[in-house]
């Protein structure tokens, strides 16, 4: 069962992104590697679902482990691991909300005020995304579904780069100057013992 959304005036999907190949964990399925005794994708899960009014699972693989999480899985429409875009594709396309928050699968400590400094930090803007210490962190997102027509045309033309996408489409980073390790991500083996 989801929480409730922490933004009061809207009810906010959330999505992890756990569809991808794995390439710099030697082609290992990302979400399910064990970190701190359990798989990758429950601690975000743990951390996301009390921000939101409903999760998916955005996987490619695994799905009936994913399954067991009882959250819907989301599968991506386009072929061959064409990267997050189109992991968020299927999402907007099949979310319940109007917006939709998405977090990675390998940032296992992200922010408890995620959704609430993503939604206050908008403004109008249809798509916003974090940004700590003068990195980017364009995957950890708040996209409105208005703009699933626009992303189907940004992959079809052969375009794969999120940050490109999103500042396409109008966006804006939000800042999270007070919590540096909440975007610490796990992308290869040694970062496990970090």
């Amino acid at each position: 069962m989801s929480g409730m959304s922490v933004v009061p005036e809207m009810a906010i999907s959330g999505v992890i992104l756990a569809g991808g190949k794995g390439s710099r964990m030697g082609g290992e399925d990302k979400g399910l590697i064990v970190w701190q005794g359990k798989p990758l994708y429950q601690h975000v899960l743990a951390r996301l679902q009390p921000q939101v009014d409903e999760i998916c699972i955005s996987a490619n693989r695994n799905l009936e482990v994913y399954q067991q999480s009882g959250h819907r899985v989301i599968t991506d429409s386009l072929g061959g691991f064409p990267g997050p875009l189109a992991g968020m594709l299927s999402a907007l396309r099949q979310a319940q909300h109007q917006w939709v928050v998405f977090a990675p699968c390998d940032t296992p400590a992200l922010p408890a005020s995620l959704v609430t400094q993503l939604w206050h930090g908008k403004d109008i803007a249809p798509v916003v995304w974090a940004r700590c210490a003068e990195r980017d962190h364009p995957t950890l997102a708040l996209i409105n579904v208005s703009l699933a027509d626009e992303l189907a045309a940004f992959l079809a033309a052969g375009e794969r780069k999120v940050m490109l996408f999103l500042k396409q489409a109008g966006g804006h980073a939000v800042t999270f100057n007070d919590q540096p390790d909440a975007f610490i991500n796990i992308n290869s083996p040694k970062d496990l013992t970090r």
